[in-house]
């Protein structure tokens, strides 16, 4: 049995880690180097680092934040956030990331997921997908969860997983900062209909809400940010737990 992953995510505005809830009311959770240098030596599989005000001066500020990141953290680490083109993700591992994370320019212009799969391979790409529940469905959302798009959660995800994406990372809107648990029902449902790792995220407030992502939602990996940032949960501590409850992790 693979192990199942835990991995924080950093979400980045003007050089700080910041932590929301539902994508708003966001408040400082500390310095992303010091943090995931923490987390590194916590125990972490991988981390994520998202550029959530990526402007064009935001950037060239990420370029360098990411290339301080390479130099002082040991374990993989996905970046996102204003990648439109291979450029840009040209740009970012060039920095020294080891995997990047597409969302809205995904939605926009789905060809960049087959460009980034078939110019750097597919373990580079990860398509992170937004969505909520509407009395139509999952629907997906663009630009950090402000816009509504026509597309929904399951159609979409088949199609970047046949497209060639390498990994899903799967963000419930609905569920994000509540830390009541994950959306895992549909997590299952995606775990279930494509042939690559699904990332489960937004939920996470105990640490049963992890075993839960793995055992109910078959996930393969499990995001939080705020149990983490705000020492709510240590990964060691998370690690043991899903242990002695028979789930396969790196100690």
């Amino acid at each position: 049995m693979l192990a199942k992953r835990i991995i924080p995510c950093l979400d980045i505005k003007d050089g700080q880690t910041v932590k929301g809830t539902h994508f708003v009311n966001l408040r400082q959770a500390g310095d992303p180097i010091e943090l995931g240098k923490a987390y590194s030596e916590q125990g972490a599989d991988e981390l994520v680092y998202l550029d959530i005000t990526a402007s064009h001066e935001g950037r060239k500020t990420f370029t360098e934040l990411v290339k301080r990141i390479a130099a002082h953290i040991s374990i993989p680490f996905t970046v996102g956030g204003g990648i439109h083109e291979l450029a840009d993700v040209d740009r970012l591992l060039n920095a020294g990331a080891d995997k990047v994370s597409i969302n809205s320019a995904a939605l926009r212009r789905p060809g960049l997921v087959d460009e980034i799969a078939r110019h750097f391979g597919s373990q580079v790409c990860v398509v992170a997908i937004d969505a909520r529940q509407t009395p139509q469905g999952w629907k997906c959302f663009l630009n950090g969860g402000r816009v509504e798009t026509d597309r929904y959660l399951f159609e979409w995800a088949r199609e970047v997983n046949d497209r060639g994406a390498g990994e899903i990372l799967f963000t419930s809107m609905d569920h994000d900062g509540v830390k009541t648990g994950y959306a895992n029902r549909a997590l299952a449902r995606l775990s279930d209909e494509l042939d690559i790792p699904v990332i489960a995220s937004g939920g996470a407030g105990q640490k049963e809400h992890f075993k839960e992502a793995f055992v109910e939602g078959k996930a393969d990996a499990a995001l939080a940010a705020s149990v983490f940032h705000f020492g709510e949960i240590p990964i060691p501590t998370l690690k043991e737990y899903l242990r002695k409850e028979g789930i396969a992790v790196r100690l």
